[in-house]
């Protein structure tokens, strides 16, 4: 089943053309956004949570269509997502938090307990659930962003730089959370760090330019490196390596 259906999306931002003719459809499993800064990934990740409308082409979410008010309203109640930067009560505890987003959500109350809890408890965070936020640490804040993006069970889960402030342990249990939710719905991970789609993704989308320039398994993106091997500034590992020669050729081909 396609969960995100996305045909000939433009996206403006003040004016500049921020994402240019992306094609991409997504099914369940983990799927890794790559690519540098200022390259589109953040854009395409509020478009896809329908928080950004796009200038042009369409955008399907999990069978309704975002062009129209109640797809997206329909669209909203089924995933979850985790800006880079989110927006925070800092006097509220973190279990009052995801119940607040569980009611954004417009999840049954009688459901609501019951999923603010294993929420929280599947963050790690159970020992913390009536901590204030504002006296939360950077990685349990995202944390408790996790677990808000979670508490509903998402069909679609998207999440924008989420291993930002985790430590080594956190980000290994962050990775299996994945896998588990993974085996189920679609998850998006948007991030700079390579190791982590290395790991975890079953699919890379790498963009450049506003221009989506690779989409294939993480194996594919690494052999496509193998040629740089041998060169320092292509990176450290195999899929360093592929990530760069795949900027690098899209850049040549850009300037030719």
């Amino acid at each position: 089943m396609v969960t995100v259906r996305v045909d000939g999306l433009r996206a403006r931002y003040g004016g500049k053309l921020v994402l240019d003719g992306i094609n991409l459809h997504m099914g369940t499993g983990i799927h890794g956004l790559l690519g540098p800064n200022g390259a589109g990934k953040t854009t395409l990740m509020r478009t896809l949570a329908t928080v950004a409308r796009p200038s042009e082409g369409s955008v399907e979410l999990l069978g309704h269509d975002t062009a129209e008010q109640d797809g997206r309203k329909r669209a909203r109640r089924r995933l979850g997502y985790l800006p880079q930067t989110f927006g925070y009560y800092p006097g509220f505890t973190v279990a009052e938090f995801v119940e607040y987003m569980a009611w954004l959500k417009q999840m049954p109350k009688d459901r609501v307990p019951e999923a603010v809890g294993r929420a929280i408890e599947r963050v790690g965070l159970a020992d913390r659930a009536d901590s204030k936020l504002r006296r939360l640490s950077g990685g349990m804040l995202r944390r408790a962003g996790i677990a808000q993006a979670i508490v509903n069970d998402p069909e679609l889960l998207l999440l924008d730089e989420p291993t930002a402030g985790l430590d080594p342990e956190q980000r290994v249990d962050f990775r299996e959370l994945l896998r588990d939710i993974g085996s189920t719905s679609t998850v998006v991970v948007s991030t700079h760090l390579v190791e982590d789609v290395a790991v975890v993704c079953d699919e890379v989308t790498l963009l450049d330019g506003g221009k989506l320039i690779f989409r294939g398994t993480p194996n594919e993106l690494a052999e496509s490196g193998t040629s740089e091997a041998e060169d320092a500034r292509g990176g450290d590992t195999a899929l360093e390596r592929g990530y760069t020669a795949a900027l690098r050729g899209s850049r040549e081909r850009r300037a030719a």
